[in-house]
């Protein structure tokens, strides 16, 4: 088993409470279903930017760390994100323990 970064890039905010409790839901629903896959649940990003040499900006919106036998099995554990369904992505990057 190795762990792997899921970061999370885009996605709406919610605007109203119900929006907020239903995106909550919908999070802890994901989270639950990953089970001891998730080793840390990670957090939303503040602002942030990442500019890019043609000018273009993005920026990450948040992160979590999950376990899985491979790169493709975590990928396909991220295709349930919530993040996926307000616009947003989930980049998968394998973390290399080297220290």
């Amino acid at each position: 088993m190795a762990n792997f970064v899921l970061a999370y890039k885009g996605g709406g905010m919610a605007e109203t409470d119900e929006e907020r409790e239903a995106a909550m839901q919908a999070w802890g629903a994901w989270f639950g279903g990953l089970g001891e896959a998730v080793v840390d649940a990670g957090n939303p990003f503040s602002a942030s930017k990442a500019v890019g040499g043609n000018g273009n900006t993005s920026g990450l919106t948040g992160y979590s760390i999950i376990s899985a036998d491979s790169l493709d099995g975590a990928s396909k554990l991220a295709e349930g994100c919530p993040v996926l369904t307000s616009g947003g992505s989930v980049e998968v990057y394998e973390i290399l323990p080297v220290m």
